[in-house]
């Protein structure tokens, strides 16, 4: 039994680091990039640029930011071509490790200006929209 839960805790432990290491890796990624921006000037600044909601389709129905597009992180390989490269794209979700995770693939598909908002969906103060079903 005693060896049971030794791997058992050998497995939590490799599932934790490996979590914390992805973590770190992504906001170590994200400082690199120097696509993190306020959501004031992500606001001030949005007209002039192409914005992706990467949230799932449902929650982005439910309200979104006014002018947004709905790319969800797991359809983002599916959706390459949708975006023109010369603009600037602007990203947000709940979480900042997917938007840094969705601009390490954007620059890798050749698009130059890509950023994200610094604050959660959940925290925009902005204009929103729901999406209606018919």
């Amino acid at each position: 039994m005693q060896v049971v839960n030794i791997i058992l805790y050998v497995i939590v432990i490799a599932v934790l680091l490996y979590w914390g290491g992805s973590w770190l890796y992504y906001r170590y990624q994200g400082k690199k990039l120097g696509g993190e921006i306020s959501q004031k000037e992500f606001e001030s600044s949005m007209r002039k640029a192409q914005i992706v909601d990467l949230r799932e389709k449902s929650n982005f129905d439910s309200k979104h930011i006014l002018g947004a597009r709905n790319l969800p992180y797991s359809q983002l390989k599916y959706v390459e071509g949708d975006l023109r490269p010369d603009l600037p794209v602007y990203l947000y979700d709940e979480r900042k490790n997917t938007c840094i995770r969705a601009a390490l693939k954007f620059k890798k598909w050749g698009f130059t200006d890509v950023k994200w908002m610094e604050d959660r969906f959940t925290d925009w103060t902005g204009k929103t929209k729901k999406t209606t079903k018919i």
